[in-house]
C-alpha cells in the first residue's frame, strides 16, 4: 500500500508540474486554449510514451499500462473523475440561467439544428468508413455522433469577451445555442451510457431506448427544476450561519452526492455535477462558491485533462488517421451549417449566420468527458477515442481565429435590433476626475456589501462588477471619470437612496478635507518633526 502511494504521489506531482507549464506555454506563448497544453502534457508524459520508460527506482514505469480498458491506474482514473465533476459544477455555476432562458428561442433553433445535422453526419461517416461499425446504433457510432455535437462554452465565451461581442446578437445566441449544445449533449450521452448497459449481450430494443431516455430527460428535468426552486432557500439558511467558506463546502458535497446519484441511476456523473452547479447559479452566492473552490479546481481540472490526454494510444490512432481527419472535417461542417442555416431561418443575414456557425465549432470540456466516459464504459476503443482527441484538437486550433475573423464587418442581423434590456435603466454619475469617480466606487461597492449584497469583478481589464443579493441584481462601471449602474425598474429607487446616502458622505469628506490644514503646513510640521529627532 505504502509503494502504491508513493507511484501515485510521485505521478500527480508530475501530472500537475508538467500540465500546468504546458498549459501555460500554450496559452501565453502560442495564443491557444490552456487545455491543449494540458491534453498535449498527458500525452508526452503518458504511458504510450516517455511514462513506459522503465526506472529502476521504481521497479518499473512511472506510469504503466493497466490491464483494464482505461490504460492509468484506477487511483489515478479516480482523481480524473473527481476534476471533470468539478468542471461540470462549476460550469453549471456559470451558467447565466436567465440569459439562457431569454434567448432560448434563437438558441434553440440554432442549437437544435447543429446538434441534429452534426450527430448524423458524426454516426454516418463512422459506419461508412469503419467496416466493423454496421449501424447508426452502433456503441462507436453513437459516441461518435454524440461527440461532433458538443461544443466548449468555455473557448467560445473567452474569444466573445475578448472581442467585447458578448452582448451582440450572435455573441448572445451563440452562448444560448452553446449552453443548449452542451446541456443536449449530456443527456444523451446520458441514454448512450444508459442504452449500452441496457443491451449488454443482447439485441436492441426500442422499448429499452424509449426508458433509457424517459429516464435520462426525468431525472435531468426532475433534479433540475427542484434544484432550482431549492437552491436559493437552502442558501439563504445556510447564510445566518455567517460563513461562506461552509456554503462553499456543503455546495461541493451536494454536487459530489448528486453525482454519485447520477450514476447510481446509471447516467453520467457529470449530470449530477452540471444539474448542482445549475441550480446554485441562481443563488447570490454563486460567484463566492466558485471562488473558494478555485484551489480544488486548479488542482483537479488540469489533473484530469492531462489524465485524458495519457489516453491517447499513437500506435492505434495510426490505423485511424485518415478517418479521424474526415470525422473532423465533418464535424466542421456540421456545425458550419446546421447551426449557420437554422441562424438565416431566424432573422440573422450570411455574415451572422457565419459568425454563428464559427462560434459553435470549438471543441473543449465535454468532448474530452463524453470521449472518457465512451472509452471507460468500453463502447469505443482506442483508436476511436484518438479520432475524439482528433477532432478536439482541430477545432480548437482552427475555429479561434475563424470565429475571430467572422466578426469583422458590419451587423449581423437584417433588421435593426432594439436592445433586449430596453427594460433596464442607466443612473450615470460624472466626477471632476478618476481619483473621485474610484473613490466613489469603492464607497458603493463597501455600501452594498454592507447591505448584504455579493460584489465581484466581471472583466478584468474592465472595472465592471456585479452586485448581487437573492433576485436583486445589478452591474456597476467605471468608466475614467463616470460611474453608471444598470439595473432593473423595480430596483431603481433602491439604487438612487444607495447612491444618494454615498453622495452625502462624499461630500463630509470632501468638507472635512476643506478643513485641513494645508498640505504645505502639514509637510513642513512633519520635516520640523524629523529635523528635532536628528538634532536630539
Amino acid at each position: 500500500m505504502a509503494h502504491e502511494m508513493m507511484i501515485l504521489v510521485l505521478q500527480l506531482g508530475l501530472i500537475v508540474l508538467f500540465a500546468r507549464i504546458s498549459g501555460w506555454f500554450f496559452f501565453r506563448v502560442l495564443k491557444q486554449p490552456q487545455v491543449l497544453g494540458e491534453l498535449v502534457a498527458g500525452m508526452i508524459i503518458g504511458p504510450f510514451l516517455l511514462g513506459s520508460i522503465n526506472i529502476p527506482a521504481l521497479h518499473g514505469p512511472l506510469f504503466p499500462l493497466s490491464g483494464g480498458t482505461v490504460p492509468v491506474s484506477p487511483e489515478l482514473y479516480g482523481f480524473a473523475v473527481l476534476g471533470s465533476i468539478v468542471l461540470l459544477f462549476t460550469s453549471g455555476l456559470e451558467t447565466d440561467l436567465p440569459t439562457f432562458i431569454k434567448f432560448s428561442g434563437k438558441g434553440s433553433v440554432v442549437g437544435l439544428g447543429g446538434i441534429v445535422v452534426s450527430f448524423f453526419l458524426g454516426s454516418g461517416i463512422t459506419v461508412l468508413l469503419n467496416p466493423a461499425v454496421d449501424s447508426l446504433m452502433h456503441p462507436s457510432a453513437l459516441f461518435l455522433g454524440i461527440i461532433s455535437t458538443a461544443t466548449s462554452v468555455g473557448i467560445t465565451a473567452r474569444i466573445l469577451s475578448e472581442k467585447r461581442k458578448l452582448s451582440s446578437p450572435e455573441g448572445v445566441t451563440i452562448l444560448a445555442a452553446a449552453v443548449l449544445d452542451d446541456v443536449l449533449s449530456i443527456v444523451l450521452l446520458s441514454i448512450v451510457v444508459g442504452l449500452t448497459v441496457a443491451v449488454a449481450g443482447s439485441g436492441i430494443s426500442w422499448d429499452q431506448i424509449g426508458m433509457v431516455a424517459i429516464k435520462a430527460i426525468g431525472f435531468w428535468l426532475v433534479c433540475t427544476v427542484l434544484g432550482v426552486l431549492i437552491a436559493p432557500l437552502f442558501t439563504r439558511k445556510l447564510k445566518l450561519l455567517g460563513s461562506l467558506d461552509l456554503i462553499a463546502g456543503i455546495s461541493f458535497g451536494i454536487a459530489l452526492i448528486l453525482a454519485g446519484i447520477s450514476e447510481m441511476f446509471e447516467l453520467a456523473m457529470i449530470i449530477g455535477a452540471y444539474i448542482a452547479g445549475l441550480s446554485f447559479s441562481r443563488t447570490d452566492v454563486a460567484h463566492e462558491i466558485r471562488e473558494r473552490i478555485q484551489g480544488v479546481y486548479n488542482f483537479l481540472v488540469p489533473v484530469f485533462f492531462c489524465v485524458m490526454g495519457m489516453m491517447v494510444n499513437f500506435a492505434a490512432m495510426k490505423q485511424v488517421i485518415w478517418f479521424g481527419l474526415a470525422f473532423a472535417v465533418v464535424g466542421f461542417i456540421g456545425k458550419l451549417v446546421g447551426c449557420g442555416l437554422p441562424a438565416l431561418l431566424v432573422g440573422f443575414n450570411f455574415r451572422g449566420a457565419l459568425r454563428i456557425g464559427a462560434g459553435m465549432l470549438p471543441r473543449g470540456e465535454v468532448t474530452l468527458i463524453i470521449a472518457g466516459v465512451g472509452l471507460s464504459s468500453g463502447a469505443i476503443g482506442q483508436d476511436m477515442f484518438g479520432v475524439a482527441i482528433m477532432t478536439m484538437l482541430f477545432a480548437s486550433i482552427a475555429a479561434p481565429p475563424l470565429l475571430i475573423k467572422s466578426f469583422t464587418g458590419g451587423n449581423g442581423y437584417r433588421k435593426s435590433l432594439e436592445k433586449d434590456d430596453k427594460g433596464a435603466v442607466s443612473i450615470e454619475l460624472a466626477f471632476p476626475g478618476y481619483r473621485a469617480a474610484e473613490f466613489m466606487r469603492r464607497s458603493l461597492a463597501e455600501g452594498f456589501r454592507q447591505e448584504g449584497f455579493y460584489v465581484h469583478r466581471l472583466d478584468h481589464n474592465r472595472l465592471v462588477y456585479q452586485l448581487r443579493q437573492n433576485d436583486i441584481v445589478f452591474t456597476l462601471i467605471q468608466e475614467q471619470e463616470k460611474l453608471i449602474l444598470n439595473t432593473a425598474p423595480e430596483h431603481e429607487p433602491f439604487i438612487r437612496l444607495m447612491m444618494m446616502e454615498k453622495l452625502l458622505e462624499f461630500k463630509d469628506f470632501l468638507s472635512g478635507l476643506e478643513s485641513m490644514k494645508s498640505p504645505d503646513m502639514m509637510g513642513a510640521e512633519l520635516m520640523k518633526g524629523i529635523f528635532s529627532q536628528e538634532n536630539e
